[in-house]
């Protein structure tokens, strides 16, 4: 379906107004075009998780009203026709799509099912072995082998007929050519299904080629692999760094041996050399002799509540593997229960997919916002209709700045996507134009700052737009905000509302003020009981005797972050020494650099500056010297990188456990890295540059083995 033959107005979501043979057929022609979007152009509009929902809806109304279902419903096909970029490639055995859960309760519902379809009792039921696989954004492909030699790939197109693309797959390096199986397991015919895909550092080097060349950038690696696999040329394919992993054994005259991530079943797949395979993980076991890549998180459990378990670790861990997911694939490990169960008009019985919560969603840009930072950069900001993603209500997310607007060209009034990843800030993708009211105009970048009016500035060579007006109330609020966060002063009860009402209270007016608060002054204000008053005043005389390196990051100069502190702390040993040193002697150090050298300087360069910091000195705020460590210096001259969260240390604890013992903590990997520690939710980044550069990773047991020893365990 072209774009054109739709109504550009006509929502995503349901329209009350519509009857169901009406809404029916309207939701079919959505689904035929973001199908198309999709299947065929590899450009989607909107995210899987929304395109799942237009689904669900039709199937809702298609079980309620049985009598609007049509043979041509994308609810009784898979996947979309083949393109006729390709040769058309039959699938001997259909490749099947998967029912979904997104719960416990789901889960446990799609377990009674089997269980009842089986006639199994309840100590049966909890015995069944399951097989738990990643389930991988990218293409299913179909992969056959005569004699143990490469002879066909497919996509897998509606299920029945896809695409060949043969010469393609042959460049893809995980391939292998031939079987690394010895003769007696060496099948005449063999079909193995898998998922092609491109993993991240790939994808954002190959967007970084894209943009270099001004060409097309892919919206996610899904779509990046879907597009690299299906070029007219193999040496464009071959220059995509594509990889695979492989999940399913297919033998020439039967059906699967496991639910591929979408595909039919069967008792067992007996080979032509008389081995049956009576298993789903005996499957996997042969993929990995036979040279194929088996992904190495698929763990095979024992009942639905070790299933849970796995989907919720993974999940936790989704965004340090190097490449994307979006949920787990749930199968019966024994194959004589596949045939037994079968499969519904689209999927197996025997297999379910657990989806993760949707990290892109669409939902309304009501307003373009811009607030003013401690530096008085102005951040362009969207305010959203709030929406569901990535397991939280996002109703607020970033542009970045003025040209990331005009680039992604979001207008007030669009529906855009939105995405959010773990701990990420919420980001607007992009608008979805199909949905764009007619006559919307663009949003332009305002010329006075929305809380001072005073004149905003664009510094020549910058993508920044600043208001030069120091005195602005939005840059005061949050300078004295940032004063008091976690990694600076780490003042308890300071937050940026606390600032705004003691600001509008006439009471402070900079960060060096709030030294000089009393119980009396704060317990006259609202939400301010004497406890909460006392806390408040404790917790601000505590932080005099913060670290150096936090006073350095509290100040907020530009370019300093806890790392440079940390370096400008160990060899000045004061805040002295610090001011008094020349930007030469600066530069020297490693680690600074002359951008860093030139800020410091020009920071402690101001009257306005310098007098904050005899005020700081007034209100007796520690500023140094620094005391040596009297810890063992077994990592003097080494670099250690800590990403993620750790049950025993903060992350600015972990980063003085390294430090202290005369070593280095960086916030980013490098070839330099001794090791790479991760914990809970690390940083994909991180451990994608560590695995590349061949940097060993430890967990939170081996960081205190390196912390005693100084050697890698």
């Amino acid at each position: 379906m072209s774009k054109a033959a739709r109504d550009p107005n006509t929502p995503i979501g349901p329209d009350p107004t519509r009857g169901p043979a009406e809404r029916a057929r309207e939701l079919r022609r959505l689904i035929a075009y973001h199908s198309n979007r999709y299947h065929q152009l590899d450009d989607p509009e909107i995210p899987d998780a929304d395109y799942d929902l237009l689904v669900d809806e039709l199937r809702a109304i298609e079980e309620s009203h049985p009598e609007l279902v049509v043979e041509e419903s994308p609810t009784q096909t898979v996947g979309a026709p083949a393109s006729t970029l390709f040769a058309q490639a039959p699938h001997r055995v259909p490749m099947m799509s998967l029912d979904k859960v997104v719960s416990l309760d789901d889960l446990l519902a799609w377990g009674a099912r089997t269980k009842r379809l089986l006639d199994l009792d309840d100590e049966q039921a909890e015995q069944l072995r399951l097989v738990c696989e990643p389930k991988i954004d990218g293409l299913s492909i179909s992969i056959t082998y005569d004699h143990g030699r490469f002879v066909r790939a497919a996509t897998r197109g509606d299920g029945r007929v896809g695409e060949d693309v043969t010469d393609n797959v042959r460049t893809i390096k995980d391939v292998p050519l031939e079987l690394a199986l010895d003769e007696s397991e060496l099948p005449a015919d063999l079909e193995v299904r898998g998922e092609v895909y491109l993993p991240i550092v790939a994808f954002q080097e190959l967007n970084a080629r894209q943009q270099a060349a001004e060409d097309r950038l892919f919206a996610n690696p899904r779509n990046a692999a879907a597009g690299s696999l299906r070029q007219r040329d193999p040496k464009v394919t071959a220059g995509r760094a594509l990889s695979i992993f492989t999940y399913q054994v297919v033998s020439g005259d039967s059906a699967p041996a496991g639910a591929g991530q979408a595909s039919s079943g069967a008792a067992a797949v007996r080979l032509e050399t008389d081995a049956a395979i009576g298993h789903q993980s005996a499957s996997l076991d042969l993929l990995r002799r036979a040279g194929f890549p088996v992904n190495p998180k698929t763990r095979t459990v024992t009942g639905l509540d070790a299933v849970f378990a796995y989907c919720k670790e993974l999940e936790a861990e989704r965004h340090a593997l190097g490449y994307e997911i979006d949920g787990i694939v749930v199968k019966i490990d024994d194959l004589s229960l596949h045939r037994r169960l079968g499969a519904t008009s689209h999927a197996p019985r025997w297999a379910v997919a657990y989806k993760f919560p949707p990290e892109e969603r669409t939902t309304l840009l009501e307003a373009i916002m811009v607030s003013i930072g401690r530096t008085g950069r102005a951040t362009p900001f969207a305010k959203l209709t709030p929406v569901l993603v990535g397991g939280s209500t996002v109703s607020l997310a970033s542009l970045h700045n003025q040209d990331q607007v005009a680039l992604k060209d979001v207008r007030p009034g669009d529906t855009v996507v939105v995405r959010k990843a773990g701990d990420v800030i919420p980001e607007v993708v992009g608008p979805v134009l199909s949905e764009r009211p007619k006559g919307l105009e663009p949003w332009h970048f305002p010329t006075a700052c929305p809380s001072c009016r005073g004149a905003l500035v664009r510094l020549e060579g910058e993508a920044d737009t600043y208001c030069v007006n120091l005195g602005c109330p939005g840059q005061q609020i949050q300078r004295i905000a940032h004063f008091a966060s976690r990694g600076a002063m780490d003042i308890e009860g300071l937050g940026e509302q606390r600032v705004r009402q003691l600001i509008d209270a006439g009471l402070i007016s900079d960060a060096a003020d709030i030294f000089s608060l009393t119980v009396e002054q704060l317990s006259g204000l609202e939400g301010y009981a004497e406890i909460s008053a006392r806390n408040l005043v404790a917790a601000i005389d505590a932080s005099r005797s913060r670290p150096l390196p936090n006073l350095l990051v509290a100040m907020g100069i530009r370019h300093v972050g806890g790392t440079v502190a940390q370096e400008l702390s160990s060899v000045f040993g004061d805040l002295d020494g610090i001011m008094s040193a020349s930007e030469e002697g600066l530069a020297a150090i490693p680690g600074v650099g002359g951008t860093i050298a030139s800020s410091v300087v020009g920071h402690f360069g101001t009257k306005r500056n310098r007098a904050f910091v005899e005020r700081l000195r007034e209100a007796q705020v520690s500023f140094g010297t620094q005391k040596v460590s009297d810890l063992p210096q077994v990592l003097t001259g080494k670099a250690v990188v800590v990403t993620g969260t750790l049950e025993g240390y903060s992350r600015e604890g972990a980063e003085e456990a390294v430090t202290g013992r005369g070593g280095k903590s960086p916030g980013s990997v490098s070839a330099k890295t001794m090791a790479l520690v991760i914990g809970s939710n690390p940083g994909a980044s991180k451990l994608s540059k560590a695995e590349q550069l061949g940097i060993p990773i430890l967990d939170e047991e081996g960081f205190g083995r390196l912390l005693e020893t100084g050697e890698l365990p």
